[in-house]
């Protein structure tokens, strides 16, 4: 029995539904010659042994207005990939790869000490290095505040918090020494140590190794500058406060930025010491108060001075911030916590200023 489709005799029979082709010619059946419903199969499980090929494509090809559902192979990734409007392009088959990340991590910066000549706030503890992620693995991020400034007589600044990526702690900063009095003229350790107060030429904050340094000593009307990720504070003088310790410069967000610098400390006769580049604050002195750290590089406060108009309520140190820099390809796109989401190169950078997590 021969059926004729458009023309095309090449079918040779029909037997229970199926047909059987010896050529059909190229064309010959087209979309308007099947009816509705004569398909079937669709939502039955094939039992080939054999494949069923995706599109495939690098992530810059991705479609430009995706749907839910469309589903593809990444060949930048090497895994399948599906869509929706919640999570974006997702792999579904990485969950437990590993996938590298970049990170920078900034504690809070330490308060300067309060009342007079005191010392400027450490800042806070600087990590910077690579780690694994498990993919579909929710990592929580915290993000440290600044410690607050010393108030008045004995009363030395509080350290910053700390900030944490997964298992890693950045150190919140040691805050500065105030006064003369023992034990408190004596700056706080942390992830860089506080600055001691005038009188203190001894004793200073310790910072911790990996992360910061020292705070500086006391001079006679001089506090001791807070440490920084990259060099320990400068010592008070007879009538100067030392200068807040420098930080460190990163480009984990395509520019070069410092944080986690020290805080200056104040100078009672003399000028206060500037503080650290990296976001420290300048220490107070003569009618001159002191300034805060800088918000996000994890800066350690300006000490006060107390002397001729300025005030004995020392600044606070600035808050931390949690820097992560994935290969676009690997990015999963789910966050929580509002991070600012740039590119740079080939990576998406995640800039986290408040507690919040990713999922990789």
């Amino acid at each position: 029995m021969a059926v004729t489709i458009n023309g095309d005799t090449g079918i040779d029979k029909v037997v229970d539904n199926t047909i059987t082709t010896d050529d059909i010619q190229d064309g010959a059946i087209t979309a308007a010659k099947i009816a509705n419903g004569a398909v079937s199969g669709y939502n039955t499980p094939t039992t080939s042994t054999g494949y069923f090929a995706l599109p495939t494509g690098t992530t810059a090809q991705r479609p430009t207005s995706p749907a839910n559902g469309y589903t593809r192979y990444n060949t930048d990734t090497g895994f399948i990939e599906a869509y929706n409007t919640i999570a974006g392009w997702t792999d579904t088959t990485s969950s437990g790869n590993i996938i590298s990340v970049d990170y920078l991590i900034v504690a809070g910066g330490g308060g300067g000490g309060g009342a007079y000549y005191a010392g400027g706030g450490g800042a806070g503890g600087l990590i910077a290095d690579s780690t694994s992620l498990t993919a579909g693995t929710t990592y929580t991020i915290t993000v440290g505040a600044g410690g607050t400034g010393g108030t008045g007589l004995s009363v030395r600044g509080s350290n910053g918090q700390n900030s944490v990526f997964s298992s890693l702690t950045a150190l919140g900063g040691g805050g500065g020494g105030s006064y003369n009095l023992s034990p408190t003229r004596i700056g706080l350790s942390g992830g860089s140590g506080g600055g001691s107060s005038g009188y203190e030429v001894t004793f200073k904050g310790g910072g911790t190794v990996g992360q910061g340094n020292a705070g500086g000593s006391g001079g006679t009307y001089g506090g001791g500058g807070g440490g920084g990720a990259g060099a320990a504070g400068s010592n008070g003088t007879s009538v100067n406060g030392g200068a807040g310790g420098v930080g460190l410069s990163s480009s984990i967000t395509g520019s070069s930025v410092f944080y986690a610098g020290g805080g200056g400390g104040g100078g009672y006769d003399g000028t206060g010491g500037a503080g650290g580049n990296g976001g420290g604050g300048r220490g107070g002195e003569s009618a001159i108060d002191s300034v805060a750290g800088t918000a996000n590089l994890g800066g350690g406060g300006g000490a006060s001075s107390g002397r001729s108009g300025s005030t004995v309520v020392a600044s606070a140190g600035g808050s931390g911030v949690v820097i992560l820099s994935i290969l676009t390809a690997n990015y999963s796109g789910i966050t929580t916590g509002s991070p600012t989401v740039t590119t740079s190169g080939a990576n998406t950078i995640l800039q986290f200023t408040s507690s919040g997590s990713y999922t990789a």
